[in-house]
C-alpha cells in the first residue's frame, strides 16, 4: 500500500472528523454569539425566497440517500424487499434530481450574494471558501452519478465506497478498496472531507441549531409602558369620546373671599 493512498484514505478522513467533532466544541465554547447563519432576508428577499427551499430541500434528498447508500448494507434492503435493480433506479434518478436541485439553489445562493451589494459586503472570507468546497462536493458528486451511472456503464459503490466509509466508522479502514474507485467519486470524496474540516469555522454551523426548544419554551408576556410615568399602562388612544353620561359637579361649601 503506498503513502499517497494511506494519506488519502486513512488520515484525511480521520483528520477531518477530528477537527469537525473538535472544532464545534471549540466554536460553541468561545463564539457563541457567532453561532448562526447571519441571515441576509432584510437586504434581499425575492431570489432568496426561490434559492433557500430549493438548496435545502435538495441537501436533505442528498443526505438521504448517502445514508442509505453508505450505511446500510443491501443484504439489510434485500430482506425489505428492495432489489438490486429497484435501488438503482432510485439511487440513479432520484439522486440526479436532488443533486440538480441543490445545485440550482446554490447557484441562485451565490448569484444572489454576489450581485446584491449588502449581502456581499456582509460575506466573509471563510463563507466564500465554503462555498468553494460546498459547491466542488456537490458537482463532483452528480458529475460520477451523470459519467458513471446515468450516461455510463455503471459503477458499484456499495462493493467498494460503502464498506470502506463502514469500516472507517468501526476502526478497520481498509483503503485498498478505494483504489480502483472512478476518478469522480475519489474527489467527490476528498472534497467532501475537506468541507467536513472546514463545517465547525463557518456559517454551516447552524445546522446543529434546530430550534428545537423553542416548541416546548413558555409564553412571553410583554408589557408596553406610557410616555410619562411608565407605569406600565397602556397610553389613552385619541378617537371618539364614549357616549356616557356627563359627570356631575361636585358639591360643597363656598368660600367665601374676603373683601378688601
Amino acid at each position: 500500500m503506498s503513502t499517497g493512498a494511506i494519506l488519502l484514505w486513512v488520515v484525511l478522513p480521520y483528520a477531518a472528523a477530528v477537527v469537525f467533532v473538535v472544532g464545534h466544541i471549540w466554536r460553541y465554547r468561545f463564539d457563541k454569539f457567532g453561532w448562526t447563519t447571519r441571515s441576509s432576508q432584510t437586504y434581499e428577499s425575492r431570489l432568496l425566497r426561490w434559492g433557500s427551499p430549493m438548496f435545502h430541500i435538495g441537501i436533505l434528498m442528498v443526505i438521504a440517500g448517502h445514508v442509505v447508500g453508505l450505511l446500510i448494507p443491501r443484504e439489510w434492503l434485500y430482506a425489505i424487499g428492495i432489489t438490486e435493480h429497484i435501488y438503482h433506479l432510485g439511487a440513479t434518478w432520484m439522486g440526479t434530481f436532488a443533486a440538480v436541485l441543490t445545485l440550482a439553489g446554490l447557484a441562485i445562493l451565490v448569484y444572489r450574494r454576489r450581485t446584491t451589494g449588502p449581502v456581499f459586503l456582509a460575506t466573509t472570507p471563510m463563507d466564500k471558501v465554503m462555498y468553494v468546497f460546498l459547491g466542488a462536493t456537490l458537482a463532483f458528486g452528480t458529475l460520477a452519478t451523470l459519467v458513471y451511472q446515468v450516461f455510463g456503464p455503471g459503477f458499484s459503490y456499495r462493493e467498494s465506497i460503502s464498506p470502506w466509509v463502514r469500516g472507517m466508522i468501526i476502526f478497520q479502514p481498509d483503503p485498498a478498496l478505494m483504489l480502483q474507485v472512478p476518478l469522480f467519486f475519489q474527489l467527490h470524496v476528498v472534497t467532501a472531507c475537506l468541507l467536513f474540516a472546514l463545517w465547525p469555522f463557518t456559517r454551516l454551523v447552524h445546522v446543529f441549531s434546530a430550534p428545537i426548544p423553542y416548541l416546548f419554551r413558555p409564553y412571553i408576556v410583554y408589557r408596553s409602558r406610557d410616555a410619562v410615568g411608565r407605569s406600565g399602562m397602556r397610553p389613552v388612544r385619541r378617537g371618539w369620546d364614549p357616549v356616557t353620561a356627563p359627570p356631575e359637579p361636585r358639591r360643597g361649601r363656598r368660600s367665601r373671599v374676603p373683601r378688601p
